[in-house]
């Protein structure tokens, strides 16, 4: 079984000379990162989501290769014995991967991808793919992260004290990231995490050959 990659508003990524970004969102279950890419996609044309595997079960409202593709654990196995998981970790009692040839070939075609991962998984994205721009995304307070949880209403009581437990250690890699956003208004914090992914966009070095390309044809139109 292979990954899929939904591109916002249908959309594919455009054809251009040099490789796709991949952008790898990270925070502590309840940070929202959810949230913000889905209105990122919802706002930025050309910006392909890409889709997990996990052992967990599917939260109501979730659907198989929407927002991941659901194994069991024998399968999964399979999948890392077959070295098909770019990065894979397991979180909270339950495994999570990212497959590594969709990721490889949507950015050799030059589309860029929002990858959603935990703290350990983006880890291994930044050694595999040090290219690779990280946006870790920070909850203003643990009260606010705690109610969230809550109000997500999706964890048991043993489910959320692991999760609880577990997230000042992961907000400790923050450092370890290109950009951080504080999640304290999602309007905000998504119009932000949208405005890094244009910003990146735009570097000179990622559209060199077109920059050059207009500027000797606008010169020899002297």
């Amino acid at each position: 079984m292979s990954s899929e990659l939904t591109a916002a508003n249908g959309e594919s990524g455009p054809e251009r000379q040099t490789p796709g970004i991949l952008f790898v969102v990270s925070s502590p279950s309840g940070g929202g990162k959810g949230t913000l890419i889905n209105r990122v996609l919802e706002q930025v044309p050309n910006l392909a989501y890409s889709v997990s595997y996990t052992t967990r079960n599917p939260r109501p409202g979730e659907a198989e290769g929407r927002e991941y593709f659901f194994l069991d654990q024998p399968a999964f196995e399979r999948m890392i014995e077959q070295n098909e998981f770019l990065e894979w970790a397991c979180v909270h009692g339950k495994l999570y991967g990212t497959a590594l040839n969709q990721v490889t070939k949507q950015i050799g075609e030059g589309r860029d991808i929002i990858l959603e991962v935990d703290v350990q998984g983006a880890a291994s994205v930044r050694k595999l793919i040090p290219e690779a721009v990280s946006i870790f995304i920070l909850p203003p307070s643990f009260e606010t992260l705690k109610q969230r949880l809550i109000d997500r209403g999706t964890d048991s009581t043993e489910e959320l004290d692991l999760r609880l437990r577990t997230a000042p250690e992961e907000l400790k890699d923050y450092s370890e990231f290109d950009y951080v956003v504080v999640n304290d208004d999602a309007v905000r914090a998504a119009s932000q995490l949208q405005a890094i992914i244009i910003a990146e966009r735009s570097r000179l070095a990622r559209q060199r050959k077109q920059v050059q390309q207009l500027v000797e044809a606008f010169v020899g139109a002297k």
